[in-house]
């Protein structure tokens, strides 16, 4: 679990990232769970946008990308989520280092 401190450092970091992932009318599957999990060991903190022909709400994706992984949501702005996930290779640390220390 994240700390206020570090959810605030997260924020900052993805204020000026634009959404790389959608949920469409697809819906959410384990498919797109296991691509979500390895574009953030790639990067660590993403954003996720809900389509507007999207089934899902925002609390429902939300549950469902905590309960099936060790992603954290850190903020959700109107349809638009931040997640984070620490990165296992070193060389894709960026954030979870200083997060860490926080």
């Amino acid at each position: 679990m994240l700390r206020g401190k570090q959810k605030r450092y997260l924020r900052a970091q993805a204020h000026n990232m634009r959404p790389i992932f959608s949920v469409g009318k697809n819906g959410l599957t384990h498919t797109w769970l296991d691509q979500l999990t390895g574009a953030l060991e790639k990067r660590e903190l993403i954003k996720i946008n809900l389509q507007q022909s999207a089934e899902a709400t925002v609390a429902e994706t939300k549950d469902f990308i905590e309960d099936n992984t060790d992603i954290q949501v850190v903020q959700t702005i109107g349809r638009v989520l931040v997640l984070y996930r620490p990165a296992t290779d070193t060389e894709n640390q960026r954030f979870s280092t200083v997060v860490e220390d926080m």
